[in-house]
């Protein structure tokens, strides 16, 4: 019998034995995981259990985002975020800012934002900037606001070289942005 059939057969064996149930589901064990989740929702569910983190993997969170399972993705993001992966901390605003798996929270929003523009993120800083120059989840301060703008213009944001480009006017990057929700409660 040719050694690669002889081979295969003897790999096919142990499988063979193994109920199709038992093929599909994950086992947990003393040894480790039989078929562990490696794709999909499952991997990432597996993966934030086990406190894993990795550009990739925080990457996808925003298809856990897309996907409407929020508190999932809150879960997902806080774990990256806490990593230091700064794109997961402008997402963690996203989620509290339109209250997505958790209360509004316009506080913690800006919070996060600010947390990504001291890491250096130009999003953190156009957002953080747009949230000075409203007031909205911390006190309102429009120069400090064009500053954070210009840093994130100055790091190639195109959307915050828009912004400075109409003199801060946020209707031009957020023409219709909710303004119910940022006008001024006085």
């Amino acid at each position: 019998m040719n050694r690669l059939v002889l081979f295969a057969a003897c790999l096919l064996v142990p499988m063979s034995a193994l109920s199709a149930e038992t093929a599909s589901r994950t086992i947990e064990g003393q040894h480790g995981t039989l078929n562990p989740q490696d794709t999909g929702i499952g991997m990432l569910k597996r993966k934030i259990e086990l406190g894993m983190t990795d550009t990739i993997t925080c990457a996808m969170g925003y298809y856990v985002t897309k996907s409407g399972s929020h508190d999932l993705a809150r879960k997902f993001f806080k774990q990256c975020a806490e990593a230091g992966y700064t794109g997961a901390m402008t997402w963690m605003s996203q989620l509290e800012n339109n209250g997505l798996g958790g209360d509004y929270n316009p506080d913690a929003a800006t919070a996060w934002d600010k947390r990504a523009a001291d890491a250096g993120d130009p999003v953190g800083k156009f957002n953080y900037g747009i949230g000075l120059i409203r007031g909205h989840g911390v006190d309102r301060n429009e120069d400090l606001g064009r500053q954070y703008v210009d840093e994130a213009a100055n790091d190639g944001l195109q959307i915050a070289k828009r912004l400075q480009g109409a003199d801060y006017d946020l209707d031009e990057v957020t023409p219709d942005a909710d303004n119910w929700k940022y006008a001024p409660l006085f």
